[in-house]
C-alpha cells in the first residue's frame, strides 16, 4: 500500500479508529521513572520530547523539546507482557460440603493494538511465535492473544547505547510482521499498511482526515532514516555525549560457545552476577515458565497459576533432589549460551534480537556483547 502523511496534531484520530475498532490501544508512556506501555486514550499521554539515555546497569530520563514522539528507545516492556503474561490463572479449585469443586476460568482474549513496537521487538514477537505455536504443542492462550494483536510499530531513528539489533539483523528498521508501520519526520508520521488488517485501519482514517501520499522522492527519504541509523551503529558513531554503541561478532557464535563450556570467563562474570533474573524478565524472547498453586488465607479457594520463571534461579535446575547447575557461572553459562547458541539448534535462530534490555537493567551492568568478545579474544579452544 503506499505511504500516506499522518501529521503529529491527527494521531489522536488513529488510537480513536483503533478504538472504535473494538481494540484495546496500548502505547509508550512515561511512568515510574521510564517509559513503559500502559493503555492509551489519548495522544498527549504518549512520550514526546523524551528521551532515555542507556547503559549497563544505567536507566534515565531527560527531557528535550527538539525530540519527537518516539525518539526513546525500548523500555523494560515489551510484547512478551502480553501475549505471555508474567501470571495466570489456569485453574481454580473451591471446598464445598461434597468435596472439591474445579472450575476453570473462561477465557476469552480482548483485540489489543500496541503502538510503538520496534524491529528488535518484532523480531523477538516471530521469536515467541516459533516458540509457542511452531511446535506440536500449541500454546492455545497464546494463539488465541496472537490472533487479535494489532501492531503499530515504528521504525527506529536514534538508538541507545545498549542497542545491538544491526548486528542481529533485528533492526533498526522494522521488519516483518507489522499491521501499520510509522516513520517520524519532522511534524509528520509516514504511515504504511502492509496486512489487511492495516489497510482497513487506513482506510477508515482516511475517512476522517486528508492523508496525502508521499512523492516517490519522500519515500526513498522515509526508507534512508532507519538505514541513517544502522550505518552509524554499523560505524560504531555514538551521538554526541552518549557511549557508543554495542557491536556483537555473531560468526561462528554458535561452535565458539559450545566449545569455551570450561572458559575461566565465566566463573569471572559469576563474581558480578547476582543471580537476580532481571535480565530474563525483561527480555522479550525469555520463555521459561513455572506452575504453581496459590491458597488464599483460608484454604478452602485454591488456583493453579503459570507464571514467569528464569534459569538464574538455583531451583529452575532442580531434579530429583539434586541441582544440575547449583552455581551462578553455570546458570549464566546456561542462558548466555542456550539465548545464542542453543536456540540456533533447537529455532533455527538466535535468540537475541539485540535489544539490550539484558544490558540496561542489569544492577551490575553485566553485557552480553562483552562477555562473548572476551571469549571470542582467548578461546579455550577453536570453534569446530
Amino acid at each position: 500500500m503506499p505511504l500516506s502523511w499522518l501529521h503529529t496534531t491527527d494521531f489522536q484520530q488513529l488510537i480513536d479508529v483503533l478504538r472504535d475498532r473494538g481494540h484495546r490501544v496500548i502505547g509508550p508512556q512515561v511512568a515510574d521513572g521510564a517509559v513503559v506501555y500502559r493503555d492509551l486514550a489519548d495522544a498527549s499521554d504518549l512520550p514526546t520530547g523524551w528521551l532515555d539515555e542507556q547503559d549497563g546497569g544505567l536507566y534515565r530520563l531527560r527531557y528535550d523539546p527538539q525530540a519527537g514522539t518516539f525518539d526513546h528507545v525500548v523500555g523494560p516492556h515489551s510484547l512478551k507482557n502480553f501475549l505471555f503474561p508474567p501470571r495466570e490463572t489456569f485453574e481454580t479449585w473451591s471446598r464445598t460440603p461434597n468435596g472439591w469443586l474445579q472450575t476453570t476460568p473462561a477465557y476469552e482474549p480482548e483485540q489489543l493494538a500496541v503502538i510503538g513496537v520496534r524491529g528488535c521487538d518484532l523480531a523477538a514477537l516471530a521469536i515467541q511465535d516459533r516458540v509457542f505455536l511452531g511446535g506440536d504443542s500449541i500454546d492455545v492462550r497464546y494463539q488465541a492473544r496472537r490472533e487479535k494483536l494489532f501492531v503499530v510499530a515504528v521504525n527506529c531513528r536514534r538508538a541507545a547505547a545498549t542497542c545491538f539489533c544491526h548486528s542481529m539483523g533485528c533492526g533498526p528498521a522494522v521488519g516483518p510482521g507489522f499491521d501499520i508501520a510509522l516513520t517520524e519526520v519532522g511534524d509528520r508520521f509516514a504511515i504504511e499498511a502492509t496486512t489487511d488488517a492495516g489497510i482497513a485501519v487506513l482506510a477508515d482514517l482516511a475517512g476522517r482526515l486528508s492523508l496525502p501520499l508521499l512523492t516517490a522522492d519522500e519515500v526513498a527519504a522515509v526508507r534512508q532514516v532507519p538505514e541513517t541509523l544502522r550505518e552509524a551503529m554499523q560505524a560504531r558513531r555514538p551521538e554526541e555525549g552518549t557511549p557508543r554503541p554495542r557491536s556483537l561478532d555473531t560468526e561462528n557464535i554458535r561452535n565458539l560457545l559450545f566449545d569455551n563450556l570450561a572458559h575461566p570467563r565465566w566463573a569471572e562474570v559469576a563474581d558480578r552476577c547476582l543471580s537476580c533474573a532481571n535480565c530474563t524478565l525483561v527480555c522479550p524472547t525469555c520463555f521459561c515458565s513455572s506452575v504453581g498453586e496459590v491458597t488464599d488465607l483460608t484454604g478452602d479457594e485454591v488456583s493453579r497459576e503459570r507464571h514467569w520463571a528464569s534459569c538464574f534461579t538455583l531451583e529452575h535446575s532442580q531434579m530429583h533432589g539434586a541441582n544440575a547447575r547449583p552455581t551462578t557461572a553455570s546458570r549464566y553459562r546456561q542462558w548466555l549460551t542456550h539465548k545464542l547458541a542453543g536456540w540456533i539448534d533447537q529455532f533455527g535462530t538466535s535468540g537475541c534480537t539485540g535489544c539490550g534490555r539484558c544490558i540496561t537493567w542489569c544492577p551490575v551492568g553485566i553485557d552480553i556483547t562483552e562477555e562473548v568478545a572476551a571469549i571470542r579474544e582467548m578461546p579455550t579452544s577453536s570453534p569446530s
